[in-house]
């Protein structure tokens, strides 16, 4: 059989090239398609979850601050014991609240006791006039005027310091490392020792070059040391209130001196930190706040036009407490912010042992009743301890606390 050939003119060719740009143009259509709508598909499931995120945000915040708000106007109306353990307390014993747990400490010796009453630890000594400083979980008690400082935690002994000089005062941080001034002829000497009674650091002062130390306060984490001096400069009182950094920062520094600030005409009388960052002092006509972790500086100041009967801070809050002549209250508390700023006035009626800042509490008592307020200034609680308190320890839950007594130790939950 013949093949016979077969013919394309051009138009046909033409056509059938059309026809293959037309399907390639529609593939070309597809697959740009499945591509904008995957991408599309991308672009939404990412809005969907930053919207969802947001929302959940936006409700846990909603569900805080209520929270917040109901606490703030929680008010409670009795003081119930939930368990009461009998001890003994010696009359001449000192309390102070230690991390939760209770420090007594005498010329004989010092102990720690849980809220249960039972003995954490004890340490014997024989000092005339002993001195105690606690931050966190540490305390050092030492003698003044004496040469050992004994340091321990909530668990025992962390080591002791034996000086060669009279001890004036000292100051300890959370890592127990302690700040001690001690007394020489002439001059006035500030050591840093760890623990183990090892010599981390030292400088001298003298009253002609820096003055008198009058208060000492060493930073949390043992770094920056804050020192006040009272110093006569050409027939004017002044006050200096230096700090130290015994950091990298320091080095450099002469002494480790990085930062201070003069006041004319007045007594620097307390010093102290509230963090690693955040300090204060107080003298006779105002309060000063300081800034920095490596060379504080002055951020804030508010004078003080009226007697300062106590000081007392704790967290991030300091309170003064003024004989109130405003209103009808005996005494009326000035809470200020770590920053300087003001916050409130809370005036009270009954006389004090003790005001505490703990978390957002604020607690005024004295031996047989007690005021509780929000950090706001809200009065929470009102009421009288039914027994003769020597002593109020906070707990973590913000609503149970430690109540001592000559007898017991009671657990104590506002209802």
């Amino acid at each position: 059989m013949a093949l016979t050939a077969i013919g394309i003119s051009k138009t046909e060719e033409r056509h059938m090239a059309d026809v293959r740009n037309y399907l390639k143009r529609k593939k070309q259509r597809q697959t740009d398609g499945v591509r904008i709508s995957y991408r599309e598909k991308i672009k939404s499931h990412k809005f969907t979850i930053f919207y969802r995120t947001t929302l959940v945000l936006i409700l846990i915040a909603a569900v805080a601050a209520a929270l917040y708000i109901q606490w703030e106007n929680k008010v409670y109306t009795q003081m119930s014991v939930l368990s009461s353990t009998e001890i003994h307390i010696t009359q001449d014993a000192e309390l102070m609240p230690f991390a939760g747990y209770l420090l007594t400490y005498s010329k004989d010796g010092a102990a720690c006791m849980d809220i249960r009453g039972n003995a954490v630890w004890n340490q014997t000594f024989e000092m005339q006039n002993p001195m105690v400083d606690i931050c966190g979980n540490v305390t050092a008690i030492g003698d003044y005027n004496g040469r050992n400082i004994y340091i321990m935690d909530t668990n025992g002994s962390l080591g002791n310091i034996t000086t060669n000089k009279p001890v004036r005062d000292f100051c300890v941080a959370a890592n127990g490392v302690v700040a001690v001034v001690l007394d020489d002829t002439d001059t006035t000497w500030i050591y840093l020792y760890d623990a183990q009674g090892d010599e981390l650091a030292y400088f001298r002062t003298t009253m002609k070059e820096s003055g008198y130390p009058v208060g000492v306060s060493i930073s949390p984490n043992a770094q920056l040391v804050c020192v006040s001096y009272l110093y006569v400069d050409s027939g004017q009182m002044k006050s200096s209130v230096a700090f130290y950094n015994f950091g990298d920062v320091g080095q450099n520094s002469t002494n480790n001196y990085v930062s201070g600030y003069d006041y004319l005409d007045v007594i620097v009388t307390v010093v102290g930190f509230l963090d690693n960052k955040s300090a204060f002092a107080v003298s006779d006509d105002r309060i000063m706040f300081y800034s920095g972790a490596q060379k504080p500086v002055s951020i804030a100041e508010s004078l003080i036009s009226d007697s300062v009967q106590g000081i007392f801070y704790g967290d991030e809050y300091i309170g003064l407490v003024f004989v109130d002549t405003e209103s009808d209250s005996r005494y009326r508390l000035d809470v200020y912010h770590q920053s300087g700023e003001f916050k409130q006035s809370i005036r009270f009626d009954i006389e004090y042992s003790d005001i505490l800042f703990e978390q957002d509490r604020i607690i005024i008592y004295n031996e047989s009743e007690c005021r509780i307020y929000s950090s706001g200034g809200t009065e929470k609680y009102s009421g009288q301890f039914g027994k003769s308190a020597l002593m109020l320890i906070p707990q973590s839950n913000d609503r149970r606390y430690m109540i001592v007594t000559p007898t017991s130790i009671d657990t104590v939950e506002l209802q």
